[in-house]
């Protein structure tokens, strides 16, 4: 036998060894439960657009509690970021039902994950006049950091943390690492451009107001509580957006406070006055 049969030969035994160490392997761990199968969610899960309550002759507004499903957002506390925005979302939306200055709708409410097109197309196809998505902040083992802030769309951070954040938000469309979402769909320059300048406006505006507001009845803001950011979430063209980061749940207090009914209530307050002041002046200008 010539050298090239007798090495043709060893591979195919070699290779033969490995096919069936593999398949030892792989019954081994499969009869033992040990076989782990991960199932990532679909690229486009589709939505239902959710139910709209109030008269239709009001503004309508959106509120998006972030997160959900198979994304838990940040924890701290004992608290999941996903469970607690919508208490918040859910007790803003019973607020401004309960004022009735506007129809409201939720992109969830229940426990599911929304990609970030998803959430602000809700709002564009409900022709929404304002859309708030609501969100809790980390600070890891920094426990003493606190205070809420918001974020309002902008091709350039505002600062590092702000550019941070924004890269984490964006991310949670990947699942090991696989977009969810359309691949082209990036954050780029054009999103600003695209955005019409009233649009930016007005959310600025319900940013201060949210601010202002805010802090006449003591809620705690971060030092730099107003900022911006190339945020995904907040890319509808039409529609002003704002995402309000209502605190540190890895802070001792602002965990207890935003899980209380009593904190949940003032969050709601204050969200549901800046909005009604924020539409007066609209009707004004």
């Amino acid at each position: 036998m010539s050298r090239r049969a007798q090495l043709t030969v060893l591979l195919l035994v070699l290779g033969l060894a490995v096919a069936v160490a593999g398949a030892v392997y792989w019954w081994a761990f499969s009869t033992k439960g040990y076989t782990q199968r991960i199932t990532l969610p679909e690229a486009t899960q589709g939505y239902v657009l959710p139910t709209v309550r109030g008269d239709s002759r009001l503004p309508l507004v959106v509120i998006d509690a972030g997160h959900g499903g198979h994304d838990p957002g940040a924890a701290g506390q004992g608290l999941v970021e996903k469970n607690l925005v919508l208490k918040l979302a859910l007790a803003l939306r019973d607020q401004l039902e309960k004022d009735g200055d506007v129809r409201v709708a939720l992109t969830r409410d229940d426990d599911r994950y929304l990609l970030h097109s998803e959430r602000f197309e809700i709002a564009r196809r409900l022709d929404a006049s304002l859309f708030v998505s609501i969100h809790a902040d980390s600070a890891g083992d920094a426990s003493d950091v606190a205070g809420a802030s918001i974020y309002t769309l902008s091709n350039e951070a505002s600062s590092e943390a702000a550019a941070r954040f924004a890269e984490r938000e964006n991310a949670s469309d990947r699942v090991n690492g696989v977009e969810l979402g359309d691949q082209s769909d990036t954050v780029s320059n054009i999103l600003v451009e695209l955005s019409q300048r009233r649009t930016q406006e007005q959310s600025g505006e319900l940013s201060r107001l949210i601010l202002r507001e805010g802090r006449e009845v003591g809620l705690g803001f971060h030092p730099q509580p107003q900022r911006s950011a190339a945020l995904k979430v907040l890319r509808a063209p039409d529609v002003p957006s704002v995402l309000f980061e209502s605190g540190f749940i890895t802070n001792k207090d602002e965990a207890a406070r935003l899980s209380s009914p009593e904190g949940q209530r003032r969050f709601a307050e204050t969200m549901a006055r800046a909005i009604r002041i924020y539409f007066a002046r609209q009707k004004e200008s």
